[in-house]
Parts: C-alpha cells; structure tokens; sequence
C-alpha cells in the first residue's frame, strides 16, 4: 500500500468536478505534502474523505479541512491562529502554507493538545504552536493574527478573536446553531458565507469533548459584563475601574 498514492487520489477526488470543494491549487499541493496517515490511527483509511473519531473528538473529514481553508485563504508568511487544534492535521496544512513558525493553535482539552503536538513532530511540523487554553479568549502574546480559523460553532466570533484579528485580517468560523453557515469575516467587518456546514459548539471553561452537559451561559455572562462595561461612561467607569483596583 503506497500512501503518498492514496494521498495524491484523496486530493485529486476533492478537486474533481464531481465534488468541487478544493479549486485553490496552492491548497491541492499543501494537502498533498501532508502525511494524513500521521493524524489517524488507521492508515488505510487515512486518506478516504471521512470524518474519524479520536479522544472523544472529531477528526476532519479531507474535504472539511479544504473547505474551511479555501475561504480563509492564508498566505505565506501570515501569522494564523486555529481555535480548536483537534488532533493537528488542519495545522499541518496551514503550516505547508505559511511556514510552521506561523501557525499557533489552542484547543481547551488538554489530552487533545498532547495528541497533536506528537502527531505534528512525528508528521515533520515540530514548529507548530499547540497550547492548552480556552479558545475564547484567542493567544493574545502572539496577536495579531492575519488569519483566524475557529473549528466550532459560535454564535458570534468572541470579543478577544475579533480583537486579535491584524488589520486587513480575515476570521472563518461556523455561525449558529445546527447547521451552520461558514462565514468569513473581514478585519473591516465584511461577511461572506459559504454554504453551511456542522461543528460542535466552542467549549467553555472546563468542559471537555463528549460531555453531555455543556454550560453555554459561562461565555454567555462573561461576554456581556464586557460588554456593559464596555458601554459605561463618566462617574460609571471611573467607579467600576476604581472598584476594580481596590478588590
């Protein structure tokens, strides 16, 4: 069994007219250079379009990862940020497009983190980025960023991403509930979307992939006391702030 032939068929199957969801050729020759076989535990079907299942997450099918990448449309030497490494593939990708020193991902599941960092250094991307945080609040010692990619449903892309986005940037994400519009956000605030698609919601502070119970109220309260915040002017800031100091 070849696999760099299986890898050369999975890329020529998503460019093919009768799927047409890989028409970047810059993108058909990054995802030929990556070893998928190093991101799923089965090799023989490494390279079938098909989504896997690993630590309680899902591992993107070929033609997701290429139909979030074609609007997010990253550039050599771009600073990217992905918000929810999964197991690294989609960051090795990327990684072939800007250069590893480039992409910083963070996932919340710290398993998750440790899966793709071995699976980037065994694939040749020992130069990628993986930290544990919530995704949330972004990786504010790298901003900004030229590129986000969020790899879970939003509602709305948090405060801290859009805040992290570099000026003339572009944010991709999943938008609303079950299914989702994947939408590309410019650093001006122009929408473009892109047919829909199905992800997971953004995890919050403790929640880990799986969980029954997700506590969509935490990121909930937390963005809308910035908000408020945000919006006092006069004696209510200078009381909040001086309140702020004094605790």
């Amino acid at each position: 069994m070849d696999l760099a032939v299986l890898r050369e068929d999975m890329v020529d199957g998503l460019s093919h007219e009768s799927k047409g969801v890989l028409e970047d050729d810059r993108l058909a020759v990054a995802m030929r250079e990556v070893p998928r076989h190093e991101f799923v535990d089965d090799e023989r079907q490494a390279y079938a379009d098909r989504a896997h299942e690993c630590l309680g997450t899902r591992v993107l099918a070929p033609r997701t990862v290429a139909r979030l990448l074609e609007p997010l449309s990253a550039q050599p030497g771009d600073a990217v940020l992905i918000v929810g490494s999964g197991v690294g593939y989609t960051a090795a990708v990327l990684a072939e497009l800007v250069g590893e020193a480039g992409v910083h991902a963070v996932d919340i599941a710290r398993p998750l983190v440790y899966e793709a960092r071995t699976n980037l250094e065994a694939a040749g991307y020992p130069g990628v980025l993986v930290d544990c945080r919530d995704g949330a609040d972004g990786l504010e010692a790298y901003a900004p960023f030229d590129r986000i990619l969020v790899e879970a449903a939003v509602v709305a892309p948090p405060t801290s991403l859009v805040d992290q986005l570099a000026a003339g940037g572009r944010l991709v994400y999943p938008r609303g509930s079950q299914p989702q519009d994947l939408v590309a956000v410019s650093a001006e605030g122009t929408t473009e979307r892109f047919g829909t698609v199905s992800f997971e919601p953004l995890l919050v502070e403790g929640e880990q992939p799986g969980a029954l119970e997700r506590n969509r109220m935490a990121r909930e309260d937390v963005e809308h006391a910035r908000s408020r915040a945000q919006s006092r002017s006069g004696w209510e800031r200078d009381w909040i702030e001086w309140e702020s100091t004094t605790r």
